[in-house]
């Protein structure tokens, strides 16, 4: 990781932890005022995933498209960690049993392993719902106009919707059991667009509406939020094919996983195009992304940086 892309990860990352904790020890009042706290399974089983650790790369983007937009990335602080936790709620539900069926998460129990099914169903939720809550306070309390507070809202749910995340989750579910005869057999075009197609929405559409979220409460034009859009759909795509390689040659323990999308037969980028070409596509689409960067000059070093952070990770 370059040095100054390290700093503001070490500068913002922990103030993002302490407003996680902040929000959800001591939140503001809620809008319906006789509402009282949630149970307090709940709200372990909510603080148990949302705190477990990550990259903290979503609340990352939000802040530094803000800063691209040259206003100060803690204007824009309470919408980063409600990324953060609309992420978390993907985390847990993908963990379930009825979806990828998962016991470990950043070298952890998944929820549902620590506080049942319900429960962990029930987390997601939670911090689904809260982080809405969190947007709508944090364009008040950034005196956004009535349009720019709607986009704001607008932009978040549809990135991380049926037609964004919670789409590609469903297409990837309905993608499983690729087997060699079937990738051979003449499927590989129609392989390559599915491929695309979860890929775009299930990891490119948050990182996207991060941005963009960022972007509007930085005070953005249209033609800003295009570039970022288009840097978004880059370096969502990257991220997933970086993902793709790792789960071949990453240190498992360093990933926090077992198992792997080979073993459980899922369409992945580096069955569909091997190692080595899928290592060039995530290069080719990070061209793409610091080109979308070049209208914001050295504002959007931060977001440079990140980018070629994307395909160079371990974990």
């Amino acid at each position: 990781m370059q040095e100054k892309l390290k700093q503001f990860f070490d500068k913002y990352s922990p103030l993002v932890d302490r407003e996680l904790e902040r929000l959800l020890a001591k939140p503001f009042p809620p809008a319906i005022t006789f509402l009282k706290p949630q149970p307090v399974t709940l709200g372990k089983a909510m603080h148990y995933s949302l705190m477990a650790g990550g990259k903290r790369l979503r609340p990352i983007l939000v802040l530094a498209a803000t800063q691209a937009c040259a206003k100060p990335p803690l204007r824009s602080l309470e919408t980063a960690c409600a990324m953060e936790m609309i992420h978390t709620y993907s985390l847990i539900h993908d963990d379930l049993p009825a979806m990828d069926d998962d016991d470990l998460r950043r070298g952890k129990p998944t929820n549902h392993k620590v506080f049942g099914e319900a429960m962990a169903i029930l987390a997601g939720d939670g911090l689904l719902t809260f982080a809405f809550e969190i947007i709508a306070h944090n364009a008040v309390a950034a005196k956004l106009s009535a349009a720019d507070a709607a986009e704001l809202v607008r932009v978040v749910a549809a990135g991380s919707g049926s037609r964004g995340m919670v789409g590609g989750q469903a297409a990837d579910l309905e993608a499983e059991g690729w087997d060699q005869a079937s990738l051979q057999n003449g499927n590989r075009k129609k392989a390559q667009q599915l491929l695309e197609y979860i890929h775009i929405h299930k990891t490119a559409a948050l990182i996207t509406a991060s941005l963009e979220a960022g972007s509007i409460l930085g005070g953005a034009t249209e033609a800003q939020r295009a570039c970022l859009r288009e840097y978004g759909r880059s370096i969502g795509l990257a991220f997933q094919i970086a993902d793709d390689i790792l789960d071949v040659v990453g240190d498992k323990a360093l990933l926090g996983k077992r198992g792997s999308d080979e073993a459980n037969e899922k369409l992945t980028f580096v069955r569909l195009h091997g190692v080595e070409h899928s290592r060039r596509m995530a290069r080719d689409l990070i061209s793409q992304a610091h080109r979308a960067l070049i209208p914001f000059g050295q504002r959007a070093n931060i977001l440079s940086m990140l980018a070629d952070y994307i395909i160079e990770r371990e974990k």
